[in-house]
Order: structure tokens, then C-alpha cells, then sequence
């Protein structure tokens, strides 16, 4: 399953916007705006979800799921699992004042 961050977190790695990733899946870029706005995991029709997850890993990007190690090598981030989303400045998560 994939969430509206990973989404998201994927298309920065890659450096591309909503639009690339559109039209890299064969979709429309609200169907991307929909799924990168999902709070949780991403839902929507199967293969739209399908053709963006293939997209991203033609474009060289490993989707990791919860629980799940990676079998490949490069470079990447994963989100801690006691992670929350401090508010800016705040450095909550990372043990910052």
C-alpha cells in the first residue's frame, strides 16, 4: 500500500512535479493531486494506482512498505515509525528546541 506521502516523498526524490508523474503513469494530474491529498493510505481506482507505482519504479524509485526491508541498494529515506509532523520550527521529532 502506498501513502499520499510516499507519493509525494517519491516525486521529490526524483526531482519531477505533478504533471511529469502524470504523464510518466499514462493519468490525469488530478488523479495525482487526489492521490498525494490522501491522508493515509492512497485509494483509488486500481489501475490508476498500478500505473503510478510502475511509472515510478521504471523511474528508478523502490516503494517500502510498513515493516518491510528494502532488497535494493541506492539512496532513499524512510520514515520512522514514532515519526509525527511537528509544526515548522518546531523540531518535535528530530529532539530539536
Amino acid at each position: 500500500m502506498m501513502t499520499g506521502a510516499q507519493l509525494r516523498a517519491a516525486r521529490a526524490l526524483l526531482g519531477i512535479d505533478q504533471k511529469t508523474l502524470a504523464g510518466m503513469a499514462g493519468v490525469s494530474v488530478p488523479t495525482v493531486q487526489r492521490m498525494e491529498a490522501s491522508g493515509g493510505t492512497v485509494r483509488g481506482v486500481i489501475e490508476s494506482l498500478t500505473r503510478i507505482v510502475d511509472a515510478l519504479d521504471r523511474a528508478g524509485v523502490e516503494l517500502i512498505g510498513e515493516g518491510v526491508a528494502s532488497a535494493g541498494g541506492g539512496r532513499g529515506v524512510r520514515l520512522k515509525a514514532w515519526a509525527v509532523s511537528p509544526a515548522p520550527g518546531d523540531g518535535a521529532a528530530d529532539g530539536r528546541d
